[in-house]
């Protein structure tokens, strides 16, 4: 039968079945279904786990054979089977056919997929499997859905935030669910339970090994040559990979270009910021920083963070003197002062 992913814990505390089945691109969902079903079969006496992943030297007697061993302790077994692309070819779909006929009643079986593309999904070996098991299908999370589903997780921990907040740690992880779970962890241990502020998600969802690096785009926004000239300097102290440096620095040139070009073709700053989705203490520091800096500034910036990318490739750059470090440097102070 077909189960929806959050009707399966309310499944489980009812009944357990004897063969179930996880097919989803999500590898985190995935993962906490398949951890619901082994604490609910090691609950049930379980206690034994065999594990088998399909690999090119499978051999799908090992799937036979384990369903049919006996334990050694009298125990009911758990097996999993992983079939990471999905495909078990000829000889794995006639052995799951046959699998899923043939269930002993002392084992509890797992089978994970990936989503099956829609000319698997029609193979013979997976109609016996949706006939048989609790067949699991667990759809991606796509990006307009992602805020909400943070937003869900954030209250399992008894904390909330304001939809800013929620497209802002969206943007943060680019779909990644594990890198979204990470950052609703460290919110749930940073912050006792209430809403959030922005301010907070900001902070956190940055304090990361990169974390300086945004600040320094915040020195450069702010117009603050002094506290750029001491960050750059401790970057490059610290070790810091120029490349990544000089990535952040280009990416808020290129938005502040984008903001400025959109601004001389008279379209309101408002409507150009929220397409680009700025918020927060950013938004706040882009109206001045763009009064003070000139179109044809940022154009030559960019040529600039071109000939930067030479240097640091070790090929010759026009325009610069000194080590790479220095003309990033040069770059950032020539946006920094305008």
């Amino acid at each position: 039968m077909q189960l929806r992913i959050d009707a399966l814990e309310g499944h489980l505390a009812k009944t357990i079945a004897p063969l179930y089945v996880i097919a989803s691109d999500e590898h985190l969902l995935a993962l906490e279904a398949a951890d619901k079903i082994r604490r609910a079969a090691r609950a049930n006496g379980y206690s034994e786990r065999d594990v088998l992943t399909v690999e090119r030297t499978f051999k799908w007697g090992e799937l036979l054979a384990a369903n049919q061993a006996l334990s050694l302790f009298g125990d009911k077994k758990l097996i999993e089977l992983r079939i990471p692309t999905g495909k078990p070819g000829k000889d794995g779909g006639a052995a799951l056919q046959s699998y899923a006929k043939d269930l002993s009643p002392d084992n509890l079986t797992l089978i994970t997929l990936p989503k099956l593309d829609w000319q698997t999904a029609k193979a013979a070996w997976v109609g016996a499997l949706q006939q048989a098991a609790v067949y699991i299908e667990i759809p991606s999370i796509e990006r307009p859905q992602l805020p909400g589903w943070i937003g869900t997780r954030l209250a399992a921990h008894g904390l909330s935030a304001d939809r800013q907040s929620l497209d802002f740690i969206a943007d943060r992880v680019e779909g990644n669910l594990l890198a979204a779970h990470q950052e609703i962890q460290k919110l749930a241990l940073l912050h006792d339970p209430g809403k959030l502020t922005f301010e907070q998600v900001h902070d956190a969802v940055l304090n990361v090994a990169r974390y300086d690096v945004f600040k320094l785009s915040e020195a450069m926004l702010a117009g603050d040559p002094a506290r750029l000239v001491r960050m750059l300097e401790g970057l490059k102290g610290e070790g810091e990979a120029l490349p990544l440096v000089l990535w952040a620095v280009a990416e808020e040139i290129r938005t502040l270009l984008k903001l400025k070009s959109g601004m001389a073709q008279g379209r309101p700053l408002g409507v150009l910021l929220k397409e680009h989705r700025i918020w927060g203490p950013r938004e706040r520091m882009m109206e001045p920083a763009l009064r003070r800096i000139s179109l044809p500034t940022l154009e030559g910036a960019m040529r600039d963070a071109a000939q930067v990318d030479k240097m640091i490739k070790g090929l010759r750059a026009k325009g610069f003197a000194g080590d790479a470090w220095d003309a990033m440097l040069q770059l950032a102070l020539k946006v920094t002062r305008g």
